[in-house]
């Protein structure tokens, strides 16, 4: 299964965050982002950022619990355009600055059950990065352009956070299973209910559903960026399964 080592998911937050940057100066900062009820460009951008600068912080004070956006330096956008791009930029490498500070092994709280190494964030904001400029690139009416093993680790680090975090119903059925295969990095995932939560592996077994696409095309369809209907994607099986999943997903 694809997968992104150290280096490899640093290169890969530092260039999803300039990616996202050059977006907010190409575009108008007031327009709507339709997958975020509320958002306007400008809201994502302030998310981002902020959360970048969120997680460095509580890196660098090694926090054992939910740190206050408001101890946060730095944590508001900046209304400038250039210094909003500036802000947004450094944010990103405020939180590899500071796993190098502290050590990558150090465990940092984190909001999904227990403390995590602090390296662990790196891969998370990435993907936090990736979906909101999806976000983005959708309200635009722009091509997605997630890179294969962005989407397939995407895909593969969220599937993580419902199998092992507390935040979500959970999306299946007793006796459901769910198949994904993407066609451009021949990764599979093969999900199954679990108790109160999910497992999944990596599976050729059948499934009650298979769906099958791009891993771009996968992962934004589990995160509910795209419709279960999305022609993009090709599905064989129970269709209420994917249907349930998008009804008690909220992310």
């Amino acid at each position: 299964m694809t997968s992104l080592d150290t280096t490899a998911l640093r290169k890969a937050l530092l260039d999803e965050i300039d990616l996202l940057a050059d977006l907010y100066r190409s575009a108008d900062p007031k327009t709507p982002i339709p997958t975020c009820p509320d958002w306007n460009l400008a809201n994502l951008i302030a998310h981002v950022g902020g959360g970048n600068r969120w997680a460095a912080a509580m890196i660098a004070d090694l926090a054992t619990e939910f740190l206050e956006f408001e101890r946060v330096p730095d944590i508001r956008r900046p209304r400038d355009l250039d210094a909003a791009d500036r802000w947004l930029r450094a944010g990103a490498r405020a939180v590899i600055d500071s796993i190098d500070t502290v050590g990558s092994d150090v465990p940092v709280w984190t909001p999904f059950g227990s403390a995590r190494p602090a390296e662990w964030w790196v891969r998370r904001r990435l993907h936090e990065a990736s979906v909101h400029r999806a976000d983005a690139l959708l309200a635009l009416d722009r091509e997605l352009d997630i890179a294969p093993e962005i989407a397939a680790d995407g895909l593969s680090e969220f599937l993580e956070i419902v199998e092992k975090g507390p935040r979500f119903e959970t999306p299946l059925d007793e006796g459901a299973s769910l198949r994904l295969r993407a066609i451009d990095t021949d990764d599979t995932w093969t999900i199954l209910r679990y108790g109160d939560t999910i497992t999944w592996s990596d599976s050729q077994a059948p499934a009650s559903l298979t769906v099958q696409g791009t891993a771009a095309d996968l992962f934004l369809l589990l995160v509910r960026r795209t419709p279960a209907d999305n022609p993009r994607v090709e599905t064989s099986g129970d269709l209420s399964i994917l249907t349930t999943w998008l009804e008690r997903i909220k992310f």
